[in-house]
């Protein structure tokens, strides 16, 4: 298992490169791309000369007949670059993908789709495994009822991206990888019991993850969209959790050297190693998967496994209040 430092160190080093190695898209300003564009509209979507029929599944997803041109010409500039030996560039920040169904990333959509039904059979998991009366149980609910958001906003924005779809997917995603946080050291310092001390710093923790999460919103939202300041937010708070969650499986499994105690850090280490896919960013094999939506399925599996952990600290918590009970 990976130590906490270490963990921190390829953590930063991952997101040193991505900042790195971040580009701006070449293909929309290609000027015949944007010829291409140009006559396409110029042909196709004059109201007033027969314009060209918009597929039914495409206008239910609000395709509009410029965007068609648009995607038409993506594809047939990228076969001409690819029949004169040019490498494949992006068109307006992202691939050239081939639509299913109207989807622009259809394998996005696909995972996304993997990691909600994983949330919500961790849910599901959650309710019949814990008892109600448990009191980290509304903790782990809450965290299935984000992830489920999160996943549920992440698919939409993947199925069309427009600028409502781009932001309810960061804005839920933030408040996913916030709550994260928020609950991490609920459960490592268990301030869930009630003594006075653990309820006033709770009370605290509260308002400000709360008050944090709604500065956040506010900065994006009223003051400016920043790519760079988003993925920071999410980093650094993602870091936080995580150094939490490797220091809690090392200290656990160290002191009961039980299998299951080092399943935090196994989800811990998996996710940084499934993040280096970002790093690989790559045009889409078969025109519909890129490292994007690999890192989506890379997520699937600790999921899967962190909820197995919710439910086994949870059992052996249980157990040994019963066993301090009769002592």
């Amino acid at each position: 298992m990976l130590r906490p430092s270490s963990l921190l160190t390829f953590v930063v080093v991952c997101v040193c490169l991505l900042w790195g190695t971040a580009e701006a898209s070449l293909g929309d300003r290609l000027p015949e791309f944007r010829e291409c564009v140009e006559v396409c509209a110029r042909e196709n979507c004059d109201p007033n000369n027969n314009p060209t029929p918009i597929p039914l599944h495409h206008r239910l997803l609000f395709w509009t007949c410029p965007q068609e041109c648009d995607y038409t010409c993506q594809h047939i500039i990228t076969k001409q670059r690819l029949e004169a030996g040019q490498p494949i560039t992006q068109f307006h920040g992202k691939w050239p993908f081939i639509r299913v169904l109207g989807m622009q990333e259809p394998f996005s959509v696909l995972f996304s789709l993997g990691n909600l039904v994983a949330h919500q059979n961790g849910l599901a998991k959650v309710r019949q495994a814990i008892p109600a009366s448990y009191p980290l149980r509304r903790y782990y609910e809450l965290f299935a009822y984000f992830g489920i958001a999160t996943w549920i906003f992440s698919a939409i924005f993947h199925i069309r991206d427009f600028r409502l779809t781009e932001q309810l997917d960061y804005f839920a995603a933030g408040a996913g990888v916030l709550y994260g946080m928020y609950y991490t050291p609920i459960r490592v310092f268990r301030l869930d019991k009630p003594t006075p001390r653990r309820r006033s710093f709770l009370r605290v923790w509260t308002v400000l993850c709360c008050v944090l999460y709604i500065a956040h919103v506010a900065y994006l939202k009223l003051w400016r969209w920043n790519y760079t300041y988003n993925m920071a937010a999410n980093v650094a708070v993602g870091l936080v959790q995580n150094s939490l969650w490797s220091y809690f499986s090392w200290k656990r499994w160290t002191e009961s050297r039980r299998a299951w105690a080092i399943w935090p850090g196994v989800a811990v280490a998996w996710l940084m190693m499934v993040m280096s896919l970002e790093l690989l960013d790559f045009p889409p094999l078969w025109g519909a998967l890129d490292a994007h939506s690999l890192w989506h399925l890379g997520t699937i599996g600790p999921t899967v496994l962190w909820y197995n952990f919710m439910v086994k600290d949870s059992q052996d918590n249980i157990a040994n209040e019963v066993k301090d009970v009769k002592a």
